[in-house]
C-alpha cells in the first residue's frame, strides 16, 4: 500500500501541492486527472523522490520513504515512466532495457523473460536504436524499462499521449495483467476517460494542487470532470476535451495535457 498524506510542495514561492492525500492499492490502477497545472507531474516526481516534499509524508508497506532519494526508492520497488518516454534514442532496445536494470537486484540484473511476452515488438527490434522506432514502440520500450526492476509500484505520467488507439488498448492490457497477476500497485496520471474507465479501479482529481474528487472510475463521467475541472481550464485547447463546447465523445479526450 501506498500512502500520501498531507504533502505540500512549492517551485519557489508557487505551491504546487497543498496538503495533498492519497492512496493506492496493490492490484489496482489509481488514476490522477488534473488540468494544466494541477501538480500531477510534481505529485509523481515527489513520490519517485525526483522532488522533495516541504512537508507531509509518503510511506510505502508501513516504510516512511518520505526524504529517501531516487536511487534507493527505486531499488525498495518503485518505478517510473516519464511522459514523453525519454527512451535512450542512440541505444539499442536491449542496451534501453538494461539501464534500467540498475535499480534491480544485483543476483537479477538480467532481463526478464516475461518483458518479452508483454511486449512482443521489442523481442523482434532488440538490436534496433530506441530513436528508429514509433512513438507507440518507444512507449512500449519505456515501460518495459521501467518493468525489468520487478517493482512493486509503477508510476506512469500520461503513457497514451501521442499513442495510436491499437497500442493505447496494448498498454491497457499489459497494466490489466500487472495488477492482476503481479499485485502490482499502479498510479497513471491520465487524460483519456474511456482509458481511465475501461482500466482504472479508482480516481483523482486535482485542481490546483489539492484533491476536489475521487471514487470507484465506475462513477467517473464527463459531468463530474466538467463540474471540478472546467472552471480552472477557461481556454482549453483545441482537440482536449474539458468544457461543455469540448463534449466527451467516444475518442475518450477529457482534459487538457498538464501538470
Amino acid at each position: 500500500m501506498l500512502n500520501i498524506n498531507d504533502l505540500t510542495f512549492s517551485h519557489g514561492d508557487v505551491a504546487t501541492l497543498r496538503g495533498l492525500t492519497m492512496h493506492a492499492s496493490p492490484a489496482a490502477i489509481t488514476c490522477v486527472m488534473g488540468n494544466n497545472g494541477a501538480g500531477k507531474t510534481t505529485l509523481i516526481y515527489n513520490i519517485m523522490g525526483v522532488l522533495q516534499p516541504a512537508r507531509g509524508t509518503i510511506m510505502l508497506d508501513g516504510v516512511n520513504m518520505t526524504h529517501w532519494p531516487a536511487h534507493k526508492r527505486a531499488r525498495a520497488g518503485v518505478s517510473l515512466v516519464p511522459q514523453g518516454r525519454r527512451i535512450f534514442p542512440k541505444l539499442t532496445v536491449r542496451e534501453n532495457l538494461e539501464v534500467g536494470l540498475q535499480a534491480a537486484p544485483r543476483a537479477v540484473r538480467t532481463i526478464p523473460e516475461d518483458i518479452f511476452e508483454l511486449f512482443p515488438i521489442l523481442a523482434t527490434m532488440a538490436n534496433r536504436r530506441g530513436g528508429d522506432l514509433s512513438g507507440g514502440q518507444q512507449q512500449q520500450l519505456a515501460i518495459a524499462r521501467a518493468l525489468v526492476a520487478r517493482p512493486k509500484v509503477l508510476l506512469l505520467d500520461e503513457p497514451t499521449e501521442g499513442i495510436q488507439p491499437n497500442v493505447i488498448q496494448q498498454i491497457g492490457q499489459v497494466l490489466k495483467k500487472l495488477v492482476a497477476e503481479r499485485d502490482m500497485t499502479i498510479i497513471l496520471v491520465e487524460q483519456y476517460l474511456d482509458f481511465i474507465r475501461e482500466f482504472g479501479q479508482y480516481f483523482y482529481l486535482m485542481r490546483r494542487g489539492r484533491v476536489v474528487a475521487e471514487g470507484s472510475t465506475r462513477e467517473l463521467d464527463a459531468q463530474m470532470v466538467q463540474q471540478h475541472l472546467t472552471a480552472s481550464n477557461p481556454n482549453p485547447q483545441p482537440g482536449r476535451m474539458a468544457t461543455q463546447s469540448d463534449h466527451i465523445s467516444g475518442n475518450g479526450h477529457v482534459i487538457p495535457t498538464g501538470k
